[in-house]
């Protein structure tokens, strides 16, 4: 009975195995074997496999052509500010304008000269450098190298230490006691915009120009050199000043004994030493210099990709080469 039911129960067609080794229902079909190559035939080699072709490389559209522009428009508009500045500052008639050595015997003038100086040597070498680009003029460059050196120096010794502390001390005295440095009565010739022009856009403007440009710092012997001197002349010269017209300068000096002003003539000198300092730790922390120089320092073109290299110039730009 048992056999006569096997052979009327219809058997499932079995299917054919997987090719090329693939597993059949979790059963690994072993791949059929390769027939042996016929005798004088060599067996044909195995086809490379192609690699899908790379996409071009791609091409800098026209804005980035023009990364320098912002910034060169910048560095000219803070120019015209501080010109602005300096002219509506001269045109007030106050009575310590017509003392003894005039405006040059605050250091807020001083500084406003030398932002608005090193600002103008900015925008020259900005112009300089786009039009002598491309030129291969060799004497050019040379001259370009040594204004780009004396604008590097410029902010490193004088920009940005005297500017961040005539904002730092001004404001800080002025906070204890406005009458020390800054009495009531200059409000009826200072408005409060050239106020705060003077006293406090020179930090922000300082610091988006080491934002926005490399600045290469001297050698430190010679930079704290150069900021001590500026310090000490100074100092003289607002004591030769008391001593021709027998004021202080600023009122507070004359609230404080000879041993008290000694101690603060030395604690700003300090104080200016430390704020080059500082300039120098910022402007490596920001461009990472110590591990990652510029590639303009000795930078040769090995290919042609486009990336952003950091030019001659200290600024970024979009290059078809890349240099290292």
């Amino acid at each position: 009975m048992t056999e006569v039911t096997e052979a009327l129960t219809p058997r499932r067609p079995e299917r054919p195995p997987a090719r090329g080794g693939r597993r059949a229902r979790g059963r690994a079909v072993p791949r059929a074997p390769r027939s042996p190559a016929r005798p004088g035939f060599p067996r044909r080699p195995p086809r490379p496999r192609l690699r899908p072709p790379s996409s071009p490389p791609r091409q800098p559209g026209p804005l980035a052509n023009m990364a320098l522009v912002p910034c060169q428009v910048l560095r000219a508009a803070i120019l015209l500010s501080y010109c602005s500045i300096l002219c509506n500052y001269k045109a007030i008639e106050m009575p310590s304008h017509q003392t003894y050595g005039g405006s040059w015997k605050f250091l807020t003038f001083i500084d406003l000269v030398i932002q608005a100086v090193f600002f103008g040597i900015c925008v020259l070498s900005d112009l300089s450098s786009l039009l002598t680009r491309g030129s291969g003029n060799q004497e050019q460059e040379r001259q370009l190298k040594k204004l780009i050196s004396l604008r590097d120096w410029m902010l490193a010794v004088l920009a940005f230490p005297v500017g961040v502390f005539v904002v730092a001390v001004f404001w800080i005295i002025y906070a204890y006691d406005r009458e020390m440095i800054y009495p009531k009565l200059l409000d009826n010739f200072i408005p409060g915009w050239l106020n705060h022009g003077m006293h406090t856009t020179v930090l922000p403007f300082i610091l988006i120009e080491m934002r926005t440009s490399h600045h290469a710092y001297p050698s430190r012997s010679s930079g704290l050199a150069a900021i001590c001197t500026f310090s000490v002349g100074y100092i003289l010269w607002v004591c030769w000043v008391h001593h021709v017209t027998g004021m202080w300068v600023y009122p507070f000096l004359e609230h404080i004994g000879p041993g008290a002003r000694i101690v603060f003539f030395g604690s700003t000198t300090v104080l200016m030493n430390f704020l080059y300092l500082l300039g120098e730790v910022l402007n490596n922390y920001i461009w990472d210099t110590q591990r990652n120089p510029p590639s303009w320092q000795g930078s040769r073109c090995v290919s042609n990709n486009n990336i952003a290299t950091f030019s001659l110039y200290g600024t970024w730009e979009i290059s078809q080469k890349q240099c290292i």
